[in-house]
């Protein structure tokens, strides 16, 4: 066998392990990092809109605690899917 020959297995058996492997991730088309991105960009402008106005609620309407708290909640759960977006992907 020459080197070629040598080198063309060695290839062929990388791509067939590749294919076959419980490991390998295969490629996802619906998670570009570009969409990834720009989620991860509308999840943030969202979340600083929904702190304003919890600003907002809390010294507009002191007496209300329960909408201050509700909208305060909402903006931590969407920074937290924020936070799982760039971390995992």
């Amino acid at each position: 066998m020459t080197q070629e020959e040598i080198d063309k297995a060695i290839a062929e058996a990388m791509a067939d392990s590749k294919k076959q492997s419980k490991w390998h991730r295969p490629e996802r088309k619906f998670m570009s990092p570009e969409r990834i991105a720009q989620t991860r960009r509308a999840l943030n402008m969202i979340f600083m809109l929904g702190a304003v106005a919890c600003l907002i609620v809390y010294f507009a309407f002191p007496d209300n605690k329960a909408l201050f708290f509700s909208i305060g909640f909402g903006a931590i759960i969407l920074k937290i899917v924020e936070f799982v977006l760039r971390f995992m992907f």
